[in-house]
């Protein structure tokens, strides 16, 4: 892997201020970037961003609500504008949700859950991509093997990362002769927080996880396939055996995928 693939690279990322996205960033520190981090909480993507600065990177925090379209807007704009340029996009903020259909209280949170997770992505990539077709850059999804697999309930979440990956495929057809690359990533289950943060069916924070989490890959490790994938601008990453495998046995044996799918979820208690 070049050294120099990500040197005084302007590089957006979303979802930066813990799991994946946070070490994504401090990763990325190492080649000396120029990185924008964007989340909610200033508080913590400061913390990330000084973790940053130590390894030789340059960094601007852009506090960002991915559900407010003008919000994702700015946070392209201001980054446009402090550095003068956007080399990569990293689409990574997203939520977690584990419920079945039937217990869900209100539909609603369908709408509210395809705001963050796929709008969430599409308004950044929107108006990001004038600046990266000036730069012939890079845009990654961050997605998950629910985006391929249908999951017991996370009919929530497949649907938003279904839709996510849809939009992504397509985009990459789009933009690919005019030196735009779209990268999308595929983890399984990852030793973060994003299951216990992500909702109920209230649409509120679960607290616990609804899958099983043993022999979960490390954040680090995650974020080091992403790091390779960027540098080697891969069409796309799964990250793990298993998931590979459910993949290619959803097309010639889908009810074993289906049977697979049930036996990952954690035993109720």
């Amino acid at each position: 892997m070049s050294t120099t693939a990500f040197q005084n690279k302007v590089i957006v990322i979303t979802g930066a201020s813990d799991g994946i996205g946070a070490e994504l960033a401090r990763q990325l520190a190492a080649f000396k970037p120029k990185l924008v981090l964007a989340a909610r909480r200033r508080d913590a993507l400061e913390v990330v961003a000084k973790a940053c600065e130590a390894k030789g990177a340059q960094v601007h925090v852009v506090p960002t609500d991915v559900t407010i379209e003008s919000q994702c807007r700015a946070l392209i704009d201001e980054s446009a504008k402090h550095f003068g340029a956007i080399d990569m996009l990293v689409n990574n903020a997203g939520v977690s949700m584990h419920a079945n259909f039937e217990d869900i209280e209100s539909t609603d949170v369908y709408e509210k859950l395809m705001r963050i997770n796929l709008m969430g992505s599409i308004w950044p990539t929107h108006a990001a991509l004038p600046h990266l077709k000036t730069s012939k850059g890079q845009i990654v999804a961050v997605a998950s093997i629910a985006s391929l697999v249908g999951v017991p309930g996370r009919t929530t979440y497949c649907a938003t990362k279904f839709a996510q990956t849809g939009f992504f495929e397509a985009l990459r057809i789009e933009v690919e002769p005019q030196g735009v690359h779209v990268c999308a990533i595929y983890p399984g289950v990852v030793a973060t927080e994003i299951r216990r943060n992500g909702w109920n069916a209230k649409g509120e924070t679960a607290g616990v996880s609804g899958v099983k989490e043993e022999g979960a890959m490390s954040v680090e490790e995650c974020a080091s396939l992403i790091v390779h994938a960027m540098a080697t601008r891969k069409r796309e990453v799964v990250m793990t055996a298993k998931s590979k495998l459910a993949r290619w046995l959803k097309l010639i044996a889908p009810t074993v995928v289906d049977n697979l799918a049930r036996k990952a979820l954690a035993k109720k208690h």
